[in-house]
């Protein structure tokens, strides 16, 4: 199998470096978005920004439960949150999150649906 220049330029001008602390790090990334209900609240959040009331209302889920994985996704500098007023106004924290999260999503519909792949 010929050896992949990873050191290429990416689409979007990153260089492609799979070093062992970017491994990590996607890794840890991945595993938070393991979790199904971490997964939803990333993809609600890539719709646009959203505090924890309709953030637990959009996903039935129970508010204290919505704070504690969003208070994971903001250890890991995965989501920030800015106060307004008297809420908490989470978003994600950049667009690379939110193709990603997207892409995963769409290729779990694939999956499920049976529709045809991509090229």
């Amino acid at each position: 199998m010929p050896e992949r220049d990873m050191t290429s330029p990416a689409t979007d001008g990153h260089q492609r470096a799979a070093g062992r602390e970017q491994l990590e790090t996607a890794a840890t990334v991945f595993a938070l978005l393991a979790d199904p209900t971490r997964l939803y609240l990333l993809w609600l959040l890539a719709q646009g920004e959203a505090d924890v009331t309709e953030l637990a209302a959009a996903g039935e889920a129970a508010r204290p439960a919505v704070s504690q994985h969003l208070a994971k996704l903001r250890l890991a500098g995965l989501v920030q949150a800015r106060k307004d007023g008297r809420r908490m106004v989470y978003s994600l924290r950049d667009g690379h999150l939110r193709r990603l999260v997207t892409e995963a999503l769409n290729h779990a519909d694939h999956q499920v649906t049976g529709k045809p792949w991509h090229p």
